[in-house]
């Protein structure tokens, strides 16, 4: 590869400068936590699987189906 590249370039830039941080390394790792906090655990306990609970397996596309149509034809009769 040749070191004048432009991606040669790019992944050298970025390679120093988190090989050489101080305080950046204890900001991504906070990042990091907040990011799987956010992610695994609030995803886990707030947004359960609800097409799961309500529709059989291999059956997720006529659920969602009927529930537009269902809604559909409330907001035409109103």
């Amino acid at each position: 590869m040749k070191k004048s590249g432009f991606w040669y370039r790019a992944f050298d830039l970025y390679y120093d400068g988190f090989r050489n941080m101080t305080l950046g390394r204890t900001l991504w790792l906070v990042i990091a936590i907040k990011l799987f906090i956010m992610f695994a655990v609030l995803k886990v306990f707030f947004f359960p699987n609800f097409l799961k609970q309500q529709a059989g397996r291999g059956g997720e596309a006529d659920y969602v189906s009927a529930q537009f149509e269902q809604r559909a034809t409330e907001m035409s009769n109103r």
